[in-house]
Parts: C-alpha cells; sequence; structure tokens
C-alpha cells in the first residue's frame, strides 16, 4: 500500500498550521476558563485573596441546600416558560401565513424585517428602554394610564385630586409579566425566521398530494407542517433553554441589581452574579453555581432529546 507522497505531508503541515491558531485561542479564552472555573469550585476562594485551598465537595453540598438557588431556578423558569409558549406560538402562526401563497400577503418581507429588528438590539439597551417606558412616578406609561384614570385617586392638603402613579417593579407579577414580554418581544423574530426556513424546506410534493387528497389548510398545517417542523422546534427549545438559563442583562439591570422585587425575579445567571461578584465576592461558590448551571443544562437537554425521540415514529424494517 502506497504511502502519502511529499505534497500531501507537505500539504497536511500546512492544514495544521492553519488550525493551529483556531487551537491556541480556543484553549486559551474557552477551554482553560472551563477547567479554572470547575477547579474553583472546589476551593474557598472569596474575596480579595489570592491564595485558595481546596475543600471538596463542600461548596456542591451547600449549594444542593441553598434555598435562594432552588428559588432563581424557579424564577427563571417562571420567566422562561411565558417568554417561550407565545414566543413559539405567535411566531409559528405568522410562519404559516408567510409562507401559504394562497393567502397573497403584501409586503412579506417588510414585516419579516420588522419583526427581526428588535433581535439586533443588544438586551442592555432594551433593558434601560423599558425602565425609562414605564418608570414610577413620571415614566411615559405611568403619565398615559394616569391621565387616562386608571390608578386611585388621593386628596391633597390643598383639597386639590391627586392621581397616583403605580409603580410597576414593585409589583412581582408586573415585573415578571415586563421581563417576560420583552424576551419575547427580543426573540420572537428570529424563532419566526427559522420556523419559516423550516416550512420552506418541506417539499411542496408532499402539499399537493395532501390538495389532492382533499386536505384543507388547517389539516395541512396540523398534519403535516407541524409534525415535520419536530427538528426545527427541538433546535427552539434547547436553544431557547439555554438562552432561558444565560438570562441576565435584562431582569438585572430592569430590576434593582438584585431582582427584586423580594427576589422573584432573580434568576440563576443574576444569582451567580450577586454572589461572585458582588457583596462578599465568593468566587468559589459562584464557580459552583456556574458548574451547577451547567449541569442543570445538559440533564434538560437530554431529557427533551429523549422524549422528542420517543414520539418519533419508528421505522418499518
Amino acid at each position: 500500500m502506497k504511502g502519502p507522497s511529499g505534497i500531501e505531508r507537505r500539504l497536511s503541515k500546512y492544514g495544521y498550521i492553519f488550525v493551529l491558531p483556531f487551537l491556541i485561542t480556543y484553549v486559551l479564552f474557552q477551554l482553560w476558563p472551563i477547567i479554572y472555573t470547575i477547579l474553583l469550585s472546589f476551593s474557598d476562594l472569596k474575596g480579595l485573596r489570592a491564595d485558595f485551598m481546596l475543600i471538596g465537595f463542600e461548596n456542591y453540598k451547600k449549594l444542593f441546600g441553598d434555598k435562594y438557588f432552588w428559588e432563581a431556578i424557579q424564577n427563571t423558569a417562571i420567566v422562561w416558560f411565558f417568554n417561550f409558549v407565545p414566543q413559539l406560538g405567535i411566531a409559528l402562526l405568522f410562519a404559516l401565513w408567510f409562507t401559504d401563497d394562497t393567502l397573497r400577503l403584501k409586503y412579506k418581507g417588510i414585516f419579516r424585517t420588522i419583526f427581526y429588528l428588535p433581535n439586533l438590539l443588544s438586551a442592555a439597551s432594551v433593558a434601560m428602554l423599558y425602565r425609562s417606558l414605564f418608570a414610577y412616578p413620571v415614566g411615559p406609561v405611568n403619565s398615559f394610564l394616569t391621565g387616562l384614570g386608571f390608578w386611585s385617586t388621593r386628596i391633597g392638603e390643598n383639597g386639590q385630586v391627586i392621581q397616583e402613579a403605580f409603580n410597576f417593579f414593585r409589583s412581582v407579577p408586573m415585573t415578571r409579566a415586563i421581563v417576560s414580554y420583552i424576551q419575547w418581544w427580543l426573540w420572537t423574530g428570529s424563532t419566526l425566521i427559522l420556523l419559516i426556513a423550516g416550512i420552506v424546506g418541506i417539499s411542496p410534493s408532499i402539499f399537493e398530494s395532501a390538495v389532492i387528497d382533499g386536505a384543507n389548510k388547517r389539516q395541512r398545517a396540523w398534519y403535516i407542517t407541524i409534525p415535520l417542523l419536530r427538528p426545527m422546534m427541538l433546535y427552539l427549545l434547547i436553544t431557547s433553554m439555554i438562552g432561558g438559563m444565560q438570562m441576565f442583562e435584562i431582569p438585572f439591570l430592569l430590576t434593582d441589581m438584585r431582582g427584586g422585587p423580594d427576589y422573584k425575579i432573580r434568576t440563576m445567571m443574576v444569582y451567580f452574579y450577586n454572589t461572585a461578584f458582588q457583596g462578599g465576592n465568593n468566587y468559589a461558590y459562584g464557580a459552583a453555581i456556574s458548574v451547577g448551571i451547567f449541569i442543570i443544562t445538559v440533564i434538560l437537554a437530554i431529557i427533551i432529546f429523549s422524549m422528542m425521540k420517543e414520539r418519533q415514529p419508528k421505522s418499518v424494517g
């Protein structure tokens, strides 16, 4: 059997040289920080100390019994659920409309662009924008609703009737609703584009056969489009879940930077930041929290993959 020629060996060598910068960058800026974070999670590093000792699984024992960590998981799940379900439902509805040639909708491209534009904005700037909109007591939303007489009134010292404003960010349901809405507003356009791509990728012959068999639009959508979009929806579910686990800027900047009121908006990443970089700067316990978030994400992804795999019809051999 002939070995590689001199030219092939030289080309192979150049291939390794071209890949080397990527490998060095990956090791320095991704692999090593991950390894170092895991190492820190087994230590007692905190505050301004540079030295630390390995203390085994003490941080993980503390994490398992930490009620604030489990509350942060619950807060994250609530905000993510009320964002993702409407996001997927509305995006799917519009995707079906935009890909239906029989409707003859005008300006589809403009509408798709309008839906996608919020995705181009930074989460931090959007959080500050909505904090200004719902500001207390003289934000635009409060001023508008107060003018319409939505809020209660009180009598001032001089007998003047004063309209009371509403502090949105002192109400847990309203703050959760605002955070969920912002997340929905930011990411619905991206979900819409991916669903449209998934629908366009379905073979037209399948729909033509369904039309010949007498299937109406609703039946074609329910029995053909949605089942064939399952891989795309699985991808959206997993990526949205990972994004939900990493939800930070909106709840952090929209509230008091600690997930108020009553810490009911404190997501997992906000709790991680508060622990590691605020207060006592407990870097070791913060590292344990980040590893815990990673493990939970992997477990949920495996569960979702397993559930979707079980529902797929088995091929007949």
